[in-house]
This record gives structure tokens, sequence and C-alpha cells, in this order.
């Protein structure tokens, strides 16, 4: 292999850069974790699941349902066994999909998430990090739930990506042409979130960009630096979170969203994200928002086909402090939900959904 460094550009390379060690290969974290048959088959039914709630040939809302982010990978499985009798329960009426975060992008400074820094200290084992977000992925496919994820490093992907039923690119990176790249050649769902400040048409603009193929340098499976032509994501949707200080999941702003697909040439669907910007950041509020949400659906709203829920098993947030111990199944990023309060909340939706059946079984013309 040709060497890189001379002692002349020693000089320019690397000058900020502490150390540098070598991250496991792709093709090697899916051979020592593999996906054996079974668990093939069930993220293929999780994808298709996904795509005809999005097509509407599904009339069930599809639920996204999870943690803020994946800090304790056991606590977070208790929350799976949880939600995998929830899911149970409500199945004729919800596809529910478990929210698997490990990766945070922050506005300033803090912890990254699961993937970059597992021992929640800076010591940045990406290398452990990958391993346990792959490990706890296959175990909450073993329960038989589908799984969804954000995708913030563009390398990622090639670990964790085949575990994967729905995605979603961020605020923050909907307007990045590094990520609507990325969409472009993912294999499942993507919801595109709209901006923090609010805008709504840079998401729309973000689903039309991942819908057609794109040419971009990346990594294959083995690690090695690839070409990769893409063939575009036709299963790009909007999700709503709010911004700007305002909420928008209220009737008017979906009415408004809609509207804005329409023009688009875009598939008139959307998702909404109870927490964040629409919740005012105060997790109480997301019962509140889902309520609403309910309200138009059971309305006959057929635009609603998904909600974001931001839920762990004990209410609230709490701060990395390592000098003690962290409270099992509560939050270190965003504030959520408890569980109590999500099992409240999934039964109203799922009532919401079989009065929007109900009414358009009601209002379908009568064969003559």
């Amino acid at each position: 292999m040709p060497t890189v460094t001379t002692p002349e550009n020693h000089r320019v390379i690397d000058q900020r850069i502490d150390r540098v060690v070598p991250l496991t290969t792709p093709a090697l974290l899916l051979h020592e974790l593999p996906l054996d048959a079974g668990l093939t088959s069930a993220v293929l039914s999780g994808r298709r699941a996904v795509g005809q709630v999005l097509d509407r040939a599904d009339d069930r809302l599809l639920v996204v349902v999870g943690p803020c982010s994946v800090h304790d990978p056991a606590a977070a499985l208790d929350y799976a066994h949880r939600l995998r009798e929830a899911a149970d329960r409500v199945s004729d009426d919800l596809l529910v999909v478990m929210r698997v975060y490990f990766e945070k992008p922050r506005s300033t400074v803090g912890w990254k998430g699961l993937i970059n820094d597992p021992g929640l200290d800076g010591s940045g084992d990406v290398n452990t990090g990958l391993r346990l977000a792959r490990a706890l992925l296959l175990d909450v496919l073993r329960l038989g739930l589908p799984v969804g994820c954000e995708f913030l490093d563009p390398i990622t992907p090639q670990y964790i990506a085949d575990t994967v039923a729905w995605g979603a690119i961020g605020a923050r990176t909907v307007e990045s042409q590094v990520h609507r790249q990325l969409a472009s050649g993912l294999s499942m769902p993507i919801g595109m979130k709209n901006r923090p400040d609010g805008s709504i048409s840079t998401a729309v603009d973000a689903i039309r960009a991942a819908g057609v193929p794109h040419v971009f340098p990346g990594i294959d499976v083995s690690g090695t630096p690839a070409i990769m032509h893409t063939r575009g994501n036709a299963d790009g949707h909007l999700v709503l979170r709010g911004g700007g200080g305002r909420p928008n999941y209220d009737a008017e702003s979906v009415a408004g969203a809609l509207e804005l697909l329409r023009a688009a040439g875009l598939p008139e669907r959307l998702v909404v994200d109870a927490s964040h910007a629409n919740s005012g950041k105060d997790h109480r509020n997301q019962p509140t928002v889902a309520a609403d949400v309910a309200a138009q659906i059971a309305a006959g709203q057929q635009g609603i086909v998904g909600i974001m829920l931001e839920s762990f098993l004990e209410p609230g947030r709490q701060d990395l402090d390592p000098t003690r111990e962290l409270t099992y199944g509560q939050s270190v990023t965003d504030a959520c939900i408890g569980w109590d309060s999500t099992d409240e909340v999934l039964d109203a939706l799922a009532t919401a959904v079989r009065t929007r059946r109900a009414h358009h079984s009601q209002t379908l013309p009568t064969p003559a």
C-alpha cells in the first residue's frame, strides 16, 4: 500500500486528530451477530407492513414508540417486552414499531448516543457501541417487534440497517444532501422531519430528493470505500414535529402540510411527532398531542398515517451524573412519558382508528 505521509505532508495532515482507532468492518459485525432466516423474514414483514400503512392498503395507524435514546440495553429490552404485549393487544388497529435510537444529534455538545459512547463517559468506544446496538436490535426482533431508527452518521447504516423496518432523517439533518442521498438508498420507508424552525417545505424537498437515484461516495459492507448508485426511495414521508416555538399537529397545520405535499406531487400522508416542539418540550403534554391527533383520526382524517411517541419505563429524564446511580428505565436525553401513560395513549389511538374505520365504512357507496 502506498505511503501517505512524507516529511512534508505530515505537517498538514491530521493536525487536529489525537489518535486513530481501527473500526470493525460491517461484514465482521454482521458475521458475529447475523440475521437468521426467521429474523430476515421478520424485518421484511415489518417493512412491508409499514409500506402498506403508508399506502393506505392497511388502515391501521403506524405508532413509532420508545425511548428518546437507548443508553441501557437491558432497560430497553425490558421496555420491549412490555411493548410487545401492548402491541399484540392493539394489533387490529395499530402497527407498533419500537423506537430504538442509538445516535443523537446535538445542537451544541452532549452525549451522542450508545453507538458513539456506550460507556456514557466520553470514552468513545464505537466498536463496543456498534456491537451493543446490533445485539439489542436482534433481541427486539426476536420478540416480534419491528424497529425504527434515526440515521445520523452515513457509515452507521451498513452495521444496523438490515434490522430496521422504519427509518428517520432528523430535523437537523433533513436539509443535508448527504442524508438525502443516504435516504435514497436505504431499504426501508424513511420519515423526513420538518426543520427545527418549523419549515415543512424543507422536509418536502427532502422527500422529493430522496425519491430519485443518486451517486455518491460511501463504504460497502466490507468497509471498502465505494461509489454508491441508488435507485431512489419511494417510501419517503413527512414527519411533523413542530418548530420555531409553535406546534404543527393541529388540524389546520395538518391540512396545510398535506396541501404542500399535494402541490409537490407527493402522496398526501404524514406522521405526527407528539414530542419535541409539538409538546413544547414537556413530556407531560404528549398525551394531549396524541388526544388531538386521535380526535382528527376519529373525525375521518385519512392523511395522518402515523404518530411518534417518546416513551420509557419511567417518566421524565435525568442527567448523566457520574457521582450517582442512574434511575433504571428513565431517559438521559429528552424526557419521556412513562409506561402507564403509554399504555393509555395506545388504547386511545386504537379507539380512534376503529372510529375512523366505522365512519369510512358508513360513507362507502352501497353496491347497486
